[in-house]
C-alpha cells in the first residue's frame, strides 16, 4: 500500500507536538528525510505534489521503520541534531552527538562580531583564540571565513575534543587551503599555562564558555538531559565563575587593542562588563542576541 508523504509527516508531527516538541512539523520532515537518505527540501516537495514514500526510496518499508524509530527518539526529547548527527552553523555542517554541546544560532552573532572587527581593521594574518571550543564551531567558522587567520581552539573535555577533531578533519578535507591554520589544544581554557606562548600576541578571543547559574537547571529536556554539564554550568550561583576566569585569561592572551567577544547569560551583562573593566579592558559593551536580549560581552584590551 502506497503511503502519502504529507500524511506521514502530519502523523509524526502530531506525536511530537503531543510530546511538547517546539517545532514538530519541521522536525518530522527532517526525520523523514533522514530516514530516506534525502534532504528536507525533497520531502517538502513531495508533500506539496502529493507523492508517496514509494516514489522517494527503493525500500519504503525500511524507511518507514527507521522513521518511526526516529520519531520515538525525538518524542522522548532527544535533540534533533543528536539524532541526525549534525547541525548547521554559519554554513558549516558541524557533527554533534553525545558529550558535546550543540551550537546555538545566537552564537553565530558572536562570531560575526569578531569577524566584522577583524575585517574593519584589515588585520593581516590575525591570531584568533577560541576558548571552550566544544564542537569547534566557533574556531572553524573563524578559520574558514577570515583570510589568513591562525586559530587556536582550546577544549578540556575528551568527548568534545573528539567531535572537534572530526569537524576539523572534515573541514580541512573540503578546504585544504586552511590545513595548518587550525590548532586544536586539549587544555583548561582558564589556566594561565594554556597557550602561554601566545600571551600578548592574540588579536581576538571569541568564546562561548559555560555560564548557566548552578541552581538554574534548564527546563528543556533537550538541554537539561543531553548537553554536557561541563559545557553548561558556570560553577557558581550566578554562573559567572568560569566567564570571569575567561575574561582574565583573555586579557593575558590579547595584545593591547585586541578584542574579546564572549557569550553569556542574559542576566550577567552588567556583572561581566564590570569585571572586564576591572581587569584591563576598555570600550566595554553588551551585545544583544536575535531577540534583543543582552547576550555577549564585547571589550577591547587597554
Amino acid at each position: 500500500m502506497a503511503i502519502d508523504v504529507d500524511g506521514l509527516v502530519r502523523r509524526g508531527s502530531a506525536i511530537l507536538k503531543e510530546a511538547g516538541v517546539d517545532s514538530p512539523d519541521h522536525d518530522a520532515s527532517v526525520l523523514l528525510a533522514h530516514s530516506c537518505g534525502l534532504g528536507k527540501g525533497d520531502v517538502d516537495r513531495a508533500r506539496l505534489i502529493g507523492e508517496t514514500v514509494d516514489s522517494l526510496v527503493d525500500s519504503p518499508r525500511d524507511a518507514l521503520c527507521a522513521y518511526r524509530a526516529l520519531i520515538e527518539r525525538r518524542a522522548a526529547r532527544e535533540p534533533l541534531q543528536t539524532i541526525i548527527g549534525y547541525t548547521r552553523f554559519r554554513g558549516l555542517t558541524v557533527r554533534v552527538g553525545p558529550g558535546v554541546f550543540i551550537p546555538r544560532p545566537e552564537t553565530e552573532l558572536v562570531v560575526q562580531e569578531a569577524i566584522d572587527w577583524l575585517v574593519d581593521r584589515r588585520i593581516e594574518s590575525p591570531r584568533v583564540v577560541d576558548l571552550c571550543a566544544g564542537s569547534g564551531a566557533i574556531g572553524l567558522s573563524m578559520v574558514s571565513e577570515v583570510a589568513n587567520a591562525q586559530v587556536w581552539a582550546v577544549e578540556l573535555s575528551t568527548e568534545a575534543l573528539a567531535w572537534a577533531t572530526r569537524n576539523s578533519t572534515q573541514l580541512i578535507g573540503a578546504r585544504p587551503d586552511i590545513a595548518g591554520a587550525y590548532h586544536l589544544v586539549a587544555a583548561d581554557a582558564t589556566a594561565s599555562s594554556t597557550l602561554r606562548e601566545l600571551d600578548g600576541t592574540v588579536d581576538v578571543v571569541v568564546t562561548n564558555p559555560p555560564y548557566v547559574p548552578d541552581g538554574r537547571v534548564p527546563e528543556q529536556p533537550e538541554v537539561r538531559d543531553h548537553d554536557p554539564s561541563m559545557a553548561l554550568y558556570g560553577r557558581s550561583r550566578d554562573g559567572t565563575a568560569v566567564p570571569r576566569l575567561i575574561i582574565e585569561r583573555s586579557c593575558s592572551l590579547l595584545r593591547p587593542g585586541g578584542l574579546l567577544v564572549m557569550e553569556h547569560d542574559i542576566t550577567q551583562g552588567g556583572l561581566l562588563a564590570a569585571h572586564a573593566e576591572a581587569h584591563g579592558f576598555g570600550h566595554v559593551r553588551t551585545m544583544p542576541d536575535w531577540t534583543h536580549r543582552p547576550r555577549a560581552l564585547v571589550a577591547v584590551k587597554g
